[in-house]
């Protein structure tokens, strides 16, 4: 049975998290049952894997999840558990400290890594765009017109070192400034970066759905810099920007074929089944505390976001170099990496 582990509270610590892994917490939909001796044979061959996900209910990460609710972890004979942070950064350490064999977050983190020599590869890529916005504040609309004028904003972000703050950081250094001309502030998502922007601790921020939704409706921020189309995309970034993706140790994925190739049927299969469904199918799939109490607006935002998502679960040609491109603004060692050991398309090409 599928396990998916609550979301952890912000800034866990690694201790913390490998002793929730060990105790096992069930999901909230899990229920327990008498297990049948068939069962019980069943259950030896299931194999088992960790994947922590910066964000569940975020709609950029949404192919984690639904591909639970589909039934396609199971089908592949993964007993996947399935735990959510609040920033791909949290996921990038767990991974690294070997506390899950499995990250939920951008593509960009492999670059960065590399460049620090850590070794990890993209095996699915599910997006090709952001599903970004940076925001700005609607009390400074008169104020922030260009994307010189970041200098000196505080920025709110998921966490120092995610990928909100890599994008924000680049549209900085883009506007002629330097990446210490303004102040990145971890703030998460949702209700805390709401909160955050109500408060005037914010001036801006880079955020997906439903929060960018959700701070529209309620006239807190308009978006500055679109990351979330294919269009907006291209004028803002150049090209594709490789994002949500499942990345992987390549330690691990050179040691564990077998699994690597069973999840990337799961998700390429996720990403087919989204192709052909319409937002309101999607949304009727997924928790109903991912709605953030409003099943409307999920639905609204979700079908400005469905555009983003691969449908083979493949890196997109060119689209690495880019990614890299835009890192090296601001962090010189990328350019010295070399793209291909990031990534590999050889898992999802063998999906059936």
């Amino acid at each position: 049975m599928n396990k998916t582990m609550k979301r952890l509270s912000k800034g866990v610590s690694g201790m913390a998290i490998a002793a929730i892994l060990l105790s096992g917490c069930s999901s909230h939909n899990s229920t327990s049952a008498p297990s049948t001796s068939k069962e019980s044979s069943k259950s030896k061959t299931t194999q088992q894997v960790s994947i922590m996900v910066g964000g569940l209910e975020k709609i950029i990460y949404l192919p984690f999840m639904l591909a639970e609710k589909l039934g396609y972890y199971k089908a592949e004979g993964l007993d996947v558990k399935l735990i959510s942070e609040s920033a791909g950064q949290n996921a990038e350490t767990a991974l690294l400290a070997g506390q899950v064999q499995g990250a939920g977050g951008f593509y960009d983190h492999t670059l960065d890594l590399l460049a620090k020599g850590k070794k990890v590869e993209a095996v699915v890529t599910m997006a090709d765009v952001p599903g970004e916005q940076l925001m700005v504040a609607t009390r400074l609309k008169d104020k922030v017109k260009t994307l010189a004028d970041l200098k000196g904003l505080t920025i709110g972000v998921t966490s120092l070192g995610s990928s909100t703050n890599m994008l924000a950081s680049y549209n900085v250094v883009k506007g002629g400034n330097k990446e210490s001309d303004y102040k990145p502030l971890p703030v998460g998502a949702g209700q805390t970066l709401i909160a955050a922007m109500q408060n005037k601790r914010i001036d801006g921020a880079v955020t997906s759905e439903p929060t960018a939704s959700m701070l529209l409706n309620k006239n807190l921020a308009f978006t500055f810099v679109d990351m979330n189309t294919k269009e907006g995309t291209k004028k803002s970034l150049g090209g594709g920007y490789a994002a949500t993706s499942l990345y992987m140790n390549t330690d691990y994925v050179n040691a564990h074929p077998d699994i690597v190739q069973k999840l990337a049927n799961a998700y390429v299969k996720t990403l087919k089944w989204m192709s052909t469904h319409t937002p309101e199918e999607i949304a009727d799939k997924m928790p109903q505390e991912y709605y953030a109490g409003d099943k409307n607006l999920y639905i609204q935002a979700l079908k400005g976001q469905l555009p983003m998502f691969t449908k083979d679960g493949k890196m997109p040609e060119g689209v690495p170099e880019n990614v890299q491109k835009i890192l090296s603004a601001f962090k010189p060692a990328v350019k010295n990496v070399d793209p291909s050991q990031t990534y590999t398309n050889k898992f999802v090409d063998n999906v059936k």
